[in-house]
């Protein structure tokens, strides 16, 4: 890939998995910009740092159009090809960014990173049965042999998803929206990949079916051997399953948190972060005012500047440091309560 512009800035957080395992996905300084007419550049991911260990669970939050699902696309190498990736993002060795089209392919899709598509339906062959597609990759990514014996995993596979069996023998377009997505976090975890990749895996589904497949991903890396990185704007599923928090806003990763800290008490530092939460039934259910710049025309400094009750004349002209968190005045504990 051809390095982006500007350069990742030179740090090196080494503090972004505070479980004490070793992180199963480290990414550093990852950005994504889109070439569009006329040479203009269009930043959807500024500098990203962050990792997940084994075991865990992080969540990637923010609003739609945020520069979440442009991430999970530049790891798994699946990026236009109007765009240019720089930094680094190391599952294990293997460089994600730096992987050649043959490796992603054969290696990394499937076998080392298990993904939940955001658009299942594209995701699915649409001539094949829900049950055809289950039983090869249960053949290729399991080694299970004997007709039997991968028919009974493909509907071992389908009923952690809850995937009802007498829709197995159907074909992608006599899904609903709901149905393709579950067939789709089955095929996810057919694997044993040590990287589970869910964007946005609870859209379409109603509340109990969300509670079903976060709880069942959640039991997919219990085991301390899988990582999670689950990319959603569903808060309320995220409080559910992450034990880490990512906000992302306008290609940015504002702030990592604790989950049960970012939730709870003592709560989010970040403006954004408050707003996000604020804006959720449950709470106060106040929306934040005003819209995200665009990212083709971002501001000099900090990109929530405008919407932030926070912010003073240097948040316009200076744009905050990146980490666990960017901001010039955020919430300390004893306002947090404000």
């Amino acid at each position: 890939m051809t390095p982006a512009d500007p350069t990742p800035t030179e740090r090196a957080p080494t503090d972004l998995a505070p479980t004490g395992r070793r992180p199963v996905l480290s990414v550093r300084g990852l950005s994504v910009r889109f070439l569009m007419p006329a040479g203009r550049r269009v930043a959807a991911v500024t500098d990203a740092h962050f990792e997940v260990a084994a075991g865990e669970c992080l969540a990637l939050v923010g609003e739609s159009g945020c520069g979440k699902s442009v991430l999970a696309s530049a790891l798994l190498g699946l990026l236009p090809a109007n765009a240019q990736a720089a930094g680094e993002a190391h599952l294990g060795e293997l460089d994600l960014l730096a992987a050649d089209e043959r490796t992603l392919a054969r290696t990394v899709r499937g076998r080392l990173i298990g993904l939940v598509p955001q658009s299942p339906a594209a995701h699915l062959t649409p001539v094949r049965t829900v049950r055809s597609q289950l039983e090869e990759t249960v053949g290729a990514l399991t080694g299970t042999r004997g007709r039997l014996a991968v028919r009974v995993a493909a509907e071992a596979a389908a009923t952690r998803a809850a995937f009802r069996a007498d829709h197995l023998d159907r074909h992608p377009h006599e899904l609903s929206g709901g149905l393709a997505q579950r067939a789709a976090t089955a095929l996810a975890l057919v694997g044993d990949a040590p990287l589970l990749l869910a964007d946005e895996p609870t859209t379409g589904l109603d509340r109990d079916l969300v509670d079903h497949t976060v709880d069942e991903l959640r039991r997919h890396m219990d085991t301390g051997r899988r990582a999670l990185l689950m990319i959603t704007h569903d808060l309320s599923a995220a409080e559910r399953i992450a034990d880490r928090v990512a906000v992302m806003y306008a290609g940015r990763i504002v702030e990592i948190a604790d989950a049960e800290a970012f939730f709870g008490a003592p709560g989010p530092r970040h403006p954004y972060s408050r707003g996000l939460l604020q804006a959720l039934p449950d709470r106060a259910f106040t929306a934040i005012p005003g819209m995200p710049p665009e990212l083709g025309d971002l501001p000099e400094g900090c990109a929530f500047a405008a919407r932030c009750e926070r912010a003073t004349d240097a948040c316009g002209a200076l744009p905050p440091t990146t980490g666990h968190l960017a901001c010039h005045h955020p919430h300390v504990p004893e306002d947090l309560s404000a």
